[in-house]
């Protein structure tokens, strides 16, 4: 049955590991659900699947079920913080653009013939530039980009703009200066991305979030919860309950990709310009 609601899909993104994209993607996930929003998250590291491990839930079945034709997508969905459903990672390191045709179809419908109905997609992705990353993010309709001080996330981000930009024509990204000291690293981070990308790149960055680096976030992630939960007053957790108040009212794409089963469609399409295309 065809959904009739628009869906807000949302790529969390970072050009490389280690900068926090999953606490940046389930605490965000988590403050929409607060506000009342019905948020899935998609666990889509295929290599390395963490979003159950991090809240520390079991998973018996996951996506590499649902396109063995094992079971529907509802039957794998698992229940985290404030009523968020997960899709859980495929354990295998196969990834998307790697399907069958087949298998493509098949995902297509798994999602269509959804039960449930959701107001937000959020799309935790793999760390690099794998096909996979620029796939999710080239059908998603917001780019969140989380980045660290480290002179490897600035440079690994660019980089994935880049192609982005270049290759795929996504032109507008949200930037999160995460685990920052104080508000004024995170604006100076920022400036920094902004720097090279007006220079040498046609896009438009926005500073979504300055999420301060947070003892309370790590206390957390050893006990599997997550800091928006287990300590609502603290720094990081206001930082993105802000963010989820912000991201709710990003608007819906009217295009093709604000239903569910069109971001798929949309997500498995064969990039066609990329293949062969020289480092300037």
């Amino acid at each position: 049955m065809m959904k009739q609601s628009m869906v807000k899909v949302i790529a969390v993104t970072g050009g490389k590991g280690g900068v926090g994209k999953t606490n940046v993607s389930l605490n965000m996930a988590v403050g929409m659900a607060q506000q009342g929003q019905r948020v899935l998250v998609l666990d889509a590291d295929l290599g390395l699947a963490n979003v159950d491990v991090m809240l520390g839930l079991r998973v018996r079945r996951n996506l590499s079920h649902v396109l063995a034709g094992q079971c529907d997508l509802d039957d794998i969905l698992v229940e985290g913080p404030a009523g968020i459903k997960i899709v859980p990672a495929t354990s295998g390191t196969r990834n998307m653009v790697e399907l069958s045709p087949a298998e493509h179809a098949g995902l297509i419908r798994a999602f269509s013939s959804m039960q449930e109905d959701f107001d937000v997609l959020i799309i935790d992705t793999a760390a690099g530039i794998s096909d996979m990353v620029l796939s999710f993010s080239r059908a998603a309709q917001d780019v969140v980009l989380v980045v660290c001080d480290e002179p490897t996330s600035i440079t690994d981000a660019y980089a994935l703009v880049k192609v982005l930009s270049r290759e795929h024509q996504v032109f507008r990204f949200k930037v999160i200066a995460n685990m920052v000291r104080t508000m004024r690293e995170g604006q100076v981070l920022f400036n920094k991305l902004t720097k090279v990308t007006d220079r040498f790149l046609d896009v438009a960055l926005e500073l979504a979030a300055i999420v301060p680096y947070d003892e309370n976030l790590r206390k957390g992630v050893r006990r599997q919860q997550l800091v928006i939960e287990a300590f609502p007053r603290s720094p990081s957790s206001l930082a993105f309950k802000a963010l989820a108040h912000r991201a709710a009212r990003w608007p819906v794409s009217g295009q093709p990709g604000g239903h569910l089963e069109f971001f798929i469609e949309q997500l498995v399409q064969q990039p066609t310009t990329y293949k062969g295309v020289a480092n300037e």
